[in-house]
């Protein structure tokens, strides 16, 4: 009885470090940084970063870590080296910039049309920015799909001035 009672108590020790020991080491976490410093602007290759274990307990939400999640965006700010970096510090290069002239692409059912506008906002690829059209004055909502070129989605207001219509 004894004997039983010893070899239980080393199995419930022996059961009690291994999970000590296994919280150890799901408090910590293998995050991207940067490996050098990175400027604003710069846009991110994976010779740039590397990775870093932290505790992740401390752990913000939004912190890379993969470096696909993180190749070829650009910095918004600094990255400074070994320190982490939250998503929002990066984006998708800009392709398209506040005032420039872009085409705006519309679709439906049977009719494609392009006209030109002037862009409002700036954004990457993929981005949403607000466009200009000079005729109309009319803001349209479209999809950045290449560097000059938009894909509208739709109005977003009707024209400033309606007085030329009367």
């Amino acid at each position: 009885m004894k004997r039983t009672l010893l070899i239980l108590s080393l199995l419930l020790l022996g059961a009690a470090a291994l999970m000590g020991s296994s919280s150890a080491f799901a408090a910590t976490m293998r995050v991207v940084v940067p490996a050098h410093n990175i400027a604003r602007g710069d846009t991110i290759g994976e010779s740039d970063l590397t990775f870093a274990t932290v505790d992740g307990n401390a752990l913000m939400s939004g912190v890379p870590t993969k470096m696909e999640e993180v190749v070829g965006l650009q910095a918004r700010r600094l990255l400074s080296a070994g320190q982490t970096f939250r998503s929002e510090d990066v984006r998708r290069p800009i392709v398209i910039t506040k005032g420039q002239t872009v085409t705006m692409q519309f679709a439906a059912p049977g009719v494609e049309l392009t006209a030109m506008g002037r862009a409002m906002s700036e954004g990457g690829v993929g981005d949403t920015v607000t466009v200009q059209n000079p005729a109309s004055y009319r803001m349209i909502s479209g999809v950045v799909i290449a560097p000059g070129t938009v894909r509208a989605t739709g109005i977003i207001n009707a024209p400033v001035n309606n007085l030329a219509r009367r």
